[in-house]
This record gives C-alpha cells, structure tokens and sequence, in this order.
C-alpha cells in the first residue's frame, strides 16, 4: 500500500524531509520551519500509522520495509495513508549521508503535524490527565509520554516552559506513545486548571523535595 522508490543519491530533493536532523537552524521538524514530526525506527512508525499523525513519506533500508510490510498492509485503509505515500529506499550510508548522523534503526517516517488540540477535546473522555509545568528537556517529555502510557494516562496537559513533545528526540523516547496520547496547551496558567476542577478531577500537585535533592546519594 506503498509506492517504493530506489534512491541512491542522497542529495535528492525528494529527501529533503529528513535532511539535516541535527541541524539547530535546518531541522524539519522545528514548529516554525516545515513542522513536520519525525518517527525512528520500526515500532515508532508502526505507532505513527495508528495516530492522528497521517503518514507524509518513509526513508528506509529494505530490512525495515521487510519489518512494516504487514503493518502497512493493515494501513491501507486508514484514513492517512494512501498508495501514494512514498518508501524511499535506499542503504545504511546513504541515510546517514541525508540525515547527518549514523541511524541504527534503518527507517524514519515523516508526518505533518495536525492542528492542534484544545484542552477541553483533550479532556473529555479522560479520567486520569498528567499535568506538566515547566519540563524543559525534551527526553524527560519523552520518558514521562511513555509512562503515562504504562500507567494508563489518558491525556497530557503542558503549562507554561514546556519543551516541544513533537521534537524529534521526545518522540524517540516517547517510544511513540507522544503520538498516542492526546495533549493541549494550557493557554492560561494555571488559571485554566479549573476546566479540570468544572469536570470533577481532582487536582495533586507534585514537586521534587529540595532537600533531598540536595543530600548526598546513599
């Protein structure tokens, strides 16, 4: 349900998607560039074809073609890809040439970011909402997306400070999960946590202890 594509170049146009990841001005997935969201490796992607996130185009080696054959199959009739989504296809050196540095998982999918959602979409069928204020790394984004999913989360919302959830490495060691469990922007903070309290949630506030954080590790 792909159009497979050879390249062997890597100054190709058509991968200009997911050229320069690394590159703090050229990044593709900067919010006010291209904005588009960035999936690493095999299971990521399959995450990305099951979210709102519609599949754009894929770079990969032919092993993790092989590895989403199935999963692209059962995508066919999801509304975000279509025959027409490209697999570019190509070796280990000429990826690494494309996006700067060696890729160990051997695919990237690519997604245009949707327009967002608001708090009340977010929260209207939830029963336990993560609340984050001022988490500025965007692997600690990552990791707290993937154990909102192992403890059965149902949204995310992010106060003021928040790094980027959609950044590529959040979305790396989010496993995924940053495409699969809804989030919003808190506009007003924290004065629009009482949309939380209107809707029965009671709200918990948690913050590292400072003296413990200062004591010496035992």
């Amino acid at each position: 349900m792909v159009h497979v594509i050879d390249i062997d170049d890597p100054a190709d146009p058509r991968l200009d998607d997911f050229r320069d990841l690394n590159s703090s001005d050229r990044r593709p997935d900067l919010p006010g560039g291209k904005g588009l969201v960035i999936a690493e490796g095999v299971l990521v992607v399959q995450r990305m074809l099951d979210s709102r996130f519609p599949l754009h185009a894929m770079l990969g080696v032919d092993r993790r073609l092989g590895e989403l054959a199935d999963d692209l199959c059962d995508a066919g009739g999801w509304a975000g890809l279509s025959p027409e989504v490209p697999f570019y296809r190509t070796d280990a050196d000429v990826m690494a040439e494309v996006v700067g540095f060696h890729l160990n998982r051997g695919v990237l999918g690519v997604a245009y970011r949707p327009e967002p959602l608001d708090v009340v979409e977010v929260i209207e069928k939830a029963t336990t909402v993560a609340v984050l204020e001022g988490v500025n790394d965007h692997e600690n984004i990552g990791s707290m997306f993937r154990n909102a999913a192992g403890l059965g989360v149902d949204a995310v919302l992010f106060g003021k400070g928040c790094a980027d959830p959609l950044y590529r490495r959040a979305v790396r060691v989010s496993m995924g999960h940053v495409l699969r469990v809804p989030f919003a922007y808190v506009d007003r903070w924290p004065h629009d946590l009482d949309t939380l309290r209107d809707r029965g949630f009671q709200l918990i506030s948690l913050t590292p202890n400072p003296e413990r954080c200062r004591s010496p590790r035992r």
